[in-house]
């Protein structure tokens, strides 16, 4: 096709624009795509009108020209953006004062798959004229890009075999296209699932796996759904390290019995693959009680992770001891509570884990470190080894900063009086102590 060869709209198309753009009732002054069909020095083109409506007027322009066979197209007072679409010039109907930046008195090119925004064909039957294409099935393409299409019936003309026994949905796919080009019994086993194919929404690689594997195609449908839920998401990709082929329908079922949500699952997986489990046998993919098994994991993972980042700080540990050791004196305890000192970050890890909340991040082994707090934990006297609340307290202002249990809420009474009443004025009395040693 050919820029000078481009001619005005025939009268007889800009009146079916005008009829169907009154059908689909636009009342407001967006801008429109209509599209025809005509020759272009021989070629078959695709001809883009974009209208508009102002002041109880219409408004009409030709704005793209994309041919068959060329792997470029004409535009004019047209341009793209991806946050406001394509977007058309008036300039020449006289709907602006002033020229766009992207308008022009000549046509322009850019390539053929841009500036092809949706545009119904008024003109369908105009493919008559072309008698290579009287045998293309394209009145049954149901999309308006028809050219896409008639590429495809040149490079694949069994492309009308598959629109021809109904196989629209999956006709515009070159594998598909290819192996029935190439395989006459892929072509067979395609009649036998005929009905099951075309009633169901297959994906290509369930289609091209059941053909190759002979497998029951709803089956592999369904392991590709799920699979899908997880690796094609990056936050729970690591399952399917794990899970493979038809596991994946046995996962799907285990999640549903089990009510186990798919993040959880995936950070099981995570750590039993951070702790070398071994993940080929079902007793560990597909664990009976899985949220005990979930909880002992994740645990270790934790233990695991905090073990290799005390092997990888092991200055900042040291210090963090030397601390701890400084204010071992702090310690008190009674025949209802304990308040212990934090012997490492290890400790404000386990405490953050197990009383959910911040203490074992945001820097608070750090603040330990710099003196600036101390943390302690406050334990029942007769069970030392479960966490109750947890105490910062700051040996500059002699003060209790923070004092917090489980999930930050406020401690009860009797461990509020315990803190405040008996172990603030101890805690105080020896920092004082230590003071006048120092001095």
């Amino acid at each position: 096709m050919k820029i000078e060869k481009i001619r005005p709209i025939p009268k007889y198309i800009l009146e079916r624009i005008r009829q169907m753009d009154k059908k689909d009732n636009v009342q407001n002054g967006a801008t429109r795509y209509y599209s025809y069909l005509t020759k272009n020095d021989g070629e078959l083109v695709k001809v883009t009108v974009a209208v508009k409506n102002r002041h109880k007027k219409w408004y009409y322009k030709q704005c793209a020209v994309h041919g068959i066979h060329s792997d470029k197209c004409f535009i004019k007072d047209m341009v793209f953006s991806r946050l406001a679409g394509y977007r058309v010039g008036w300039y020449e109907q006289g709907l602006q004062k002033l020229r766009n930046w992207y308008e022009h008195e000549d046509w322009g090119w850019q390539y053929d798959r841009l500036f092809d925004p949706y545009a119904p064909i008024v003109n369908e039957e105009y493919l008559d004229k072309f008698t290579e294409y009287k045998y293309s099935a394209v009145e049954l393409y149901c999309y308006t890009d028809i050219f896409k299409y008639l590429r495809l019936y040149e490079e694949y003309p069994q492309i009308e075999y598959l629109m021809k026994l109904g196989f629209g949905h999956y006709a515009l796919s070159k594998q598909i296209l290819r192996k029935v080009g190439k395989n006459k019994q892929f072509k067979s086993w395609l009649l036998r699932h005929k009905d099951k194919i075309i009633n169901n929404y297959f994906n290509i690689v369930s289609i091209l796996q059941s053909f190759k594997t002979n497998e029951n195609l709803e089956i592999i449908q369904q392991c590709m759904d799920i699979r899908k839920k997880f690796c094609y998401d990056p936050n729970v990709s690591c399952v399917c390290k794990v899970i493979k082929n038809k596991d994946w329908l046995k996962l799907g079922e285990y999640l549903n019995i089990n009510d186990v949500s798919k993040s959880s699952y995936a950070d099981y997986i995570k750590a039993c693959l951070a702790l070398d489990i071994d993940m080929s046998m079902n007793k560990n993919k597909f664990p009976n009680d899985f949220k005990y098994w979930h909880d002992v994991r994740t645990r270790e993972y934790e233990l695991k992770l905090i073990e290799l980042d005390e092997e990888k700080n092991k200055e900042f540990y040291k210090s963090f001891a030397e601390v701890a050791n400084r204010y071992i004196q702090l310690e008190k305890q009674d025949k209802d509570f304990a308040i212990i000192i934090a012997k490492s970050p290890k400790d404000l890890k386990l405490e953050g884990q197990a009383l959910d909340h911040c203490v074992g991040r945001m820097g608070y082994d750090k603040k330990m470190v710099d003196g600036n707090s101390l943390i302690f934990f406050v334990r029942q006297t007769n069970n030392l080894d479960t966490p109750l609340v947890t105490v910062e307290y700051s040996p500059k202002q002699h003060k209790v900063l923070q004092c917090y249990g489980y999930h930050d809420t406020k401690p009860k009474q009797d461990i509020l009086d315990f803190v405040d009443n008996k172990w603030l004025p101890y805690a105080n009395k020896q920092i004082r102590k230590m003071q006048r040693a120092f001095a």
